[in-house]
């Protein structure tokens, strides 16, 4: 390996086409000297100042300390050696990015050096390289640099350079999946039969097959696929395959290889609605979601969905979701969220079920009045909002009875412009409140 390195040395020299030197390297009589313990401890306080001039943005700097620090490539330790050229690869890329006087094509160049500067490193710089040229847009580019790489070959491959490749793979399927997705939206437009022999027709045939090859050898690995598993479901679906679409999804999401991905759960989800699967498929899938990310968007949909069931059960676990729901502070401010709590506490106690509020409230007691239910944020929920306040006011009445501040502060405001509403209010937290007060 150390005799490639050397190789490559005065060709990953040499300048780049706007001027920047990105690095230089001296020769030493004496190697063995220079690479000994105070070549290392120069190397690492070098490495240590071109950190301090990337966090201060010192482009400049960072690129002439970099001319020093290429000379790590001769060290004669083996680890070092080894390490050194990704070292340089994402110092310098870094630099290149963001230097005042770099081009695309010097940041192209040094890529391409990179490569070649211990060939261990070709795929990775191949494949950031891309991603580099998918931020600025080049989706052409980066197909052909993707294929460049996926043909790429350098003795045996080890498992690293293997899945890097199925990597490398999947992403240029994404881009067939890109101009798939283009020539079905013109024939869409168009009202052209995708299933015509059309030139339109065919080249979605042809990037279909190679799209969805890739996207079923990335996902046999363990990871997260999100993007991967969108597309390859909508090949599925687009073409008639929903048996096909529900086993991937059902794989993403219950499979034990995979870590467990709230995303799958909503992947899944979306499916089986749009398919029209019954509201007891739909609970079980959000349900897992739930206990992922409790505070997430379709939290509210799991609600309905649980109160439209009928079950008794389900509509007490309807006030678990929408709980644990508001102890996120994304949902203080949440009208919708405080409507249905407060819909669904009075339609529990009509019910005969204050235990269902009393297992809930038992460990918010703490935290929940300071949290929700304080003089300030009753007069703030005020200004912003009266129905907020209102639906609140109900809540907190319920829990902490009619001493709580912020029912007194609303109570006391809607006296005049909510007066029915207040009445009524007054009239239910008095009978049905928990805290025995009212």
């Amino acid at each position: 390996m150390e005799e490639l390195l050397v190789e490559s040395l005065e060709e990953a020299t040499q300048p780049l086409s706007s001027g920047i030197r990105l690095p230089n390297i001296q020769r030493h009589p004496n190697k063995q000297l220079v690479c000994g313990r105070g070549f290392r401890e120069t190397a690492d306080f070098c490495l240590h100042q071109i950190h301090n001039a990337l966090f201060q943005n010192q482009w400049e700097q960072a690129a002439e300390l970099l001319k020093s620090y290429f000379q790590t490539l001769e060290d004669t330790s083996t680890a070092k050696l080894r390490a050194a050229p990704e070292v340089i690869w994402r110092l310098g890329t870094e630099v290149l990015l963001h230097h005042p006087k770099s081009t695309l094509e010097d940041v192209k160049s040094f890529a391409d050096r990179m490569k070649n500067l211990g060939v261990k490193n070709y795929l990775k710089v191949s494949l950031e390289h891309v991603f580099h040229l998918l931020c600025l847009g080049m989706t052409e580019d980066a197909y052909r640099h993707l294929t460049v790489a996926e043909s790429w070959r350098y003795g045996d491959r080890s498992a690293s350079e293997e899945k890097l490749i199925k990597l490398i793979q999947a992403h240029r399927a994404l881009l067939d999946y890109k101009k798939w997705a283009e020539k079905r939206q013109f024939m869409l437009d168009n009202e052209v039969d995708y299933m015509s022999e059309s030139a339109y027709a065919l080249e979605m045939s042809s990037h279909f097959r190679q799209a969805t090859g890739a996207f079923k050898e990335i996902i046999q690995y363990p990871g997260v696929w999100d993007t991967f598993v969108q597309s390859y479901a909508d090949l599925l679906e687009f073409y008639g395959d929903p048996e096909g679409v529900q086993r991937l999804l059902n794989d993403y999401a219950y499979d034990s290889k995979y870590p467990a991905n709230p995303n799958a759960h909503v992947f899944l989800y979306a499916f089986l609605k749009r398919s029209g699967e019954p509201t007891e498929s739909l609970i079980k899938v959000l349900m897992i979601l739930h206990q992922l990310v409790p505070s997430h968007e379709l939290m509210l949909e799991l609600n309905m969905l649980l109160q439209e069931s009928g079950k008794e059960e389900h509509r007490q676990q309807g006030l678990q979701v929408l709980f644990s729901l508001l102890d996120f502070s994304s949902w203080k401010e949440h009208v919708g969220a405080w409507n249905s709590l407060a819909k669904q506490m009075k339609a529990a106690l009509h019910g005969k079920h204050s235990e269902w509020l009393q297992a809930e409230w038992s460990s918010r007691e703490d935290w929940w009045p300071a949290f929700h239910f304080s003089h300030y944020l009753a007069k703030k929920d005020w200004q912003q909002s009266e129905r907020l306040a209102m639906k609140k006011a109900l809540v907190a009445g319920i829990l902490l009875g009619k001493g709580s501040k912020y029912f007194t502060f609303v109570v006391l405001r809607g006296s005049t412009s909510q007066r029915k509403k207040c009445k009524r209010m007054k009239q239910f937290v008095k009978k049905h409140s928990m805290a025995g007060s009212g």
